[in-house]
Formats: structure tokens, C-alpha cells, sequence
């Protein structure tokens, strides 16, 4: 990992009510094109806030992949208070993720891009595993100041982040601007 990163003892901090002021994980589901039995990816999924709206999309598999164990913990205990069953944890660096080729339709990796090492090595990782046609949604912190988020000195501009997935492979399909942050959405090719 690369910069910052998330302290779990903190993660109560993720599911604050004022956060989806900031992000709507709902709006960037909508735009997955997400079919009710798609496998579907989390990177960085920490304890939920994107992997809740997607497994609600889907009956296919949900796999949350995170780093730290103790995230994807209490990711458990939350989803099986809600009840969701087609969850799947997978503790795993973003770089290298142990799941077949081609077994998701779509992906998101929110508020995560910024502690990745080798970020065109995790979006060629994400491609790797995304269907033909599979879509993307990655969400990070703009280059402004903030309360939230990681210091100013480790965020990355939009177009950097665009330019990269291009060259991983993906086609842009649309970004959208958030108070703090930026989604990009994106697609393999068919």
C-alpha cells in the first residue's frame, strides 16, 4: 500500500449518515448496470458503505476484498444482521486478488485508489477479473482540503486516475463530481 491508511478502529466513522450527503453509494450503483444475478466486486469494501446497495442489486456473488481482516470482520457481523448471505470475504492486497478471470460484472473500489502501490497493476487486476463489457466505478478523494479523507498530499487529480485506467485498458464512460471526491465510471472492452 501506497499512502494512507484507514484505521479500523475508526470504522463506525465510514457509515455516518452525513457521508452519503457527500457520496450517494445508491446513485453509483444505478450505474453499474448491475442484473439481478451478477457476481460483483468491492475493493476495498471496508465495513459496507458501497457493498450494502450491491448486494441488494443482485443475488449473484458479492466479494468484498480488503486488506485489513478486522474491516472485513465487522463487514460480516453487519451483513448478517441484514441479512445478506451471498457476501464472500476475501482478505487481499488490490495489487493481487485471488478470484478466477472474468467472474464479476461489475466492480467498484471506493475511497481505496489512493493506498494502492502499483495502481496500473491493481486496474489491469480489476480488468482481469471484470466480464467483457463489465463495468467500474472508482471513487476517490479530490485534491482539496478537507476534514475527511487522506492528507491533501496524497490524493490524485481526476485525470490522472482516468488517464491510468485508460491505459489498463478501460474505456471512460462518465465522471461524476462530488463535494470532497470524484467517481469515475468505466468499462472493459467487449
Amino acid at each position: 500500500m501506497a499512502g494512507h491508511r484507514f484505521d479500523p478502529a475508526k470504522a463506525e466513522k465510514l457509515l455516518d449518515p452525513e457521508r452519503t450527503k457527500k457520496i450517494d453509494p445508491e446513485s453509483i450503483a444505478d450505474r453499474l448496470n448491475i442484473s439481478p444475478d451478477m457476481n460483483v466486486l468491492d475493493l476495498g469494501a471496508g465495513n459496507g458503505f458501497f457493498t450494502f446497495p450491491l448486494a441488494a442489486r443482485t443475488s449473484g456473488d458479492i466479494y468484498a476484498v480488503d486488506v485489513e481482516p478486522e474491516m472485513l470482520g465487522l463487514l460480516s457481523v453487519r451483513a448478517q444482521t441484514a441479512g445478506y448471505n451471498h457476501i464472500g470475504y476475501i482478505e487481499a492486497d488490490l495489487e493481487e486478488i485471488p478470484l478466477a478471470d472474468n467472474c464479476a460484472g461489475a466492480a467498484v473500489a471506493a475511497f481505496v485508489v489512493h493506498e494502492i502501490s502499483n495502481r496500473v497493476n491493481a486496474y489491469e487486476e480489476l480488468k482481469r477479473m471484470l466480464i467483457p463489457g463489465g463495468r467500474a466505478a472508482i471513487t476517490d478523494w479530490a485534491p482539496v482540503e478537507s476534514d475527511s479523507g487522506p492528507p491533501l498530499y496524497e490524493r490524485i487529480e481526476r485525470d490522472t486516475i482516468i488517464a491510468e485506467l485508460e491505459s489498463a485498458g478501460f474505456s471512460l464512460i462518465d465522471t461524476l463530481e462530488h463535494e470532497e471526491a470524484y467517481t469515475i465510471i468505466v468499462e472493459t472492452p467487449e
